[in-house]
C-alpha cells in the first residue's frame, strides 16, 4: 500500500511541545511522480508551507539505495517533517531509479549513477515547473555524487541556485566533475562529518579546493549516516542557513506550539 501523506493525524497540545526525531509540523504535503526522459516513473512527495510564500525549494537527492538508502533516510524525512512550517521550505523527495520506500517503488533498476542523470533533470523540471523558487539541490553521500556529476551542466545548472553536500564520498564525481562547479560559480556547501567511513574534513579540503566557492565545513563528532537528533538537527540548521535569504530562519526553533502528529518509527 502507497503511504498516503494526508494519514497523519494531527492534535493540538497546551502549550509549547519540544520537536522530536517523530514530530512532523503541518504542511501541504502530496505524493507525486516524475517522468524521465528516458521513460521512467519516479515515485515521492513534495511538502509545501501550509501557508505563507515558499523561500527555498530542497531538492534531495539519498544515499546509495543498494545500501539502503531512499526518500525516507532519516535526514530527508526530518526536513520534511519540519522545514515547510519552521522556515516556509520546500522538501522534494523522490526514490531514484528502482529504489523503494512506504511511499511506493520507482521504475527501472540502479545504474551506477548514469542513467540516473534523468532522474536528477526530472526532479528539478517538476520544481521549475511549479513555479517553486530559490531551488538548490541536497545530496547526501551517493546523492552528493549524482549532484556534483550533474548539477553544474544543462539543463540542471541554469534551474538551481546550488547544493549542500552531506557526506560527501567522491567515489563517482570526479575532479572533472569539481571543475565545472567551480567554472560554475555556484555555491557549494560540504558538511563532512569528523568520522566519516570515506572522506573526512581535511582530504575534503583539498579535493575540494578545486572549487573556490565551495564552502567545506567539518563537522565535530559526526559519522557519515548523521545518526542522532542532535546531527540531525545540525544538518538541517546548516541547510536552512544556507539557502534562506541571509540565513534568516536560523536557528530553528527547538519548540513548537501548534498541532503536531507522530510518525511512524
Amino acid at each position: 500500500m502507497t503511504f498516503d501523506p494526508a494519514s497523519f493525524h494531527f492534535t493540538q497540545a497546551q502549550g509549547p511541545a519540544p520537536i522530536r526525531a517523530s514530530t512532523v509540523l503541518p504542511a501541504r504535503r502530496e505524493n507525486i511522480e516524475l517522468q524521465t526522459a528516458d521513460g521512467h516513473t519516479l515515485v515521492g512527495e513534495l511538502a509545501l508551507p501550509e501557508s505563507g510564500p515558499v523561500i527555498a525549494t530542497l531538492i534531495t537527492l539519498h544515499p546509495l539505495p543498494t545500501h539502503g538508502g531512499f526518500m525516507d533516510s532519516h535526514v530527508y524525512r526530518k526536513a520534511s517533517y519540519r522545514l515547510p512550517a519552521l522556515a516556509g521550505i520546500a522538501v522534494l523527495r523522490f526514490n531514484t531509479r528502482g529504489t523503494a520506500s512506504p511511499r511506493g517503488t520507482s521504475s527501472g533498476g540502479f545504474e551506477e549513477g548514469i542513467g540516473e542523470r534523468y532522474d536528477v533533470e526530472a526532479a528539478v523540471r517538476l520544481a521549475v515547473d511549479r513555479g517553486l523558487p530559490n531551488r538548490w539541490l541536497v545530496g547526501w553521500s551517493f546523492g552528493t555524487e549524482l549532484a556534483l556529476m550533474y548539477g553544474a551542466v544543462e539543463p540542471v545548472a541554469s534551474q538551481i541556485e546550488g547544493a549542500v553536500l552531506l557526506s560527501p564520498p567522491l567515489h563517482r564525481a570526479t575532479d572533472k566533475h569539481l571543475q565545472q562547479w567551480a567554472e560554475s560559480g555556484k555555491p557549494l556547501t560540504v558538511l563532512v562529518p569528523e568520522h566519516d567511513d570515506f572522506l573526512q574534513p581535511a582530504e575534503a579540503a583539498g579535493r575540494f579546493s578545486l572549487v573556490p566557492q565551495a564552502d567545506v565545513v567539518g563537522v565535530a563528532g559526526a559519522k557519515h549516516l548523521w545518526v542522532g537528533e542532535k546531527y540531525a538537527a545540525r544538518v538541517l540548521n546548516d541547510i536552512v542557513a544556507r539557502v534562506s535569504p541571509e540565513g534568516s530562519a536560523t536557528p530553528l526553533p527547538q519548540e513548537w506550539d501548534g498541532p503536531t502528529a507522530t510518525a511512524a518509527s
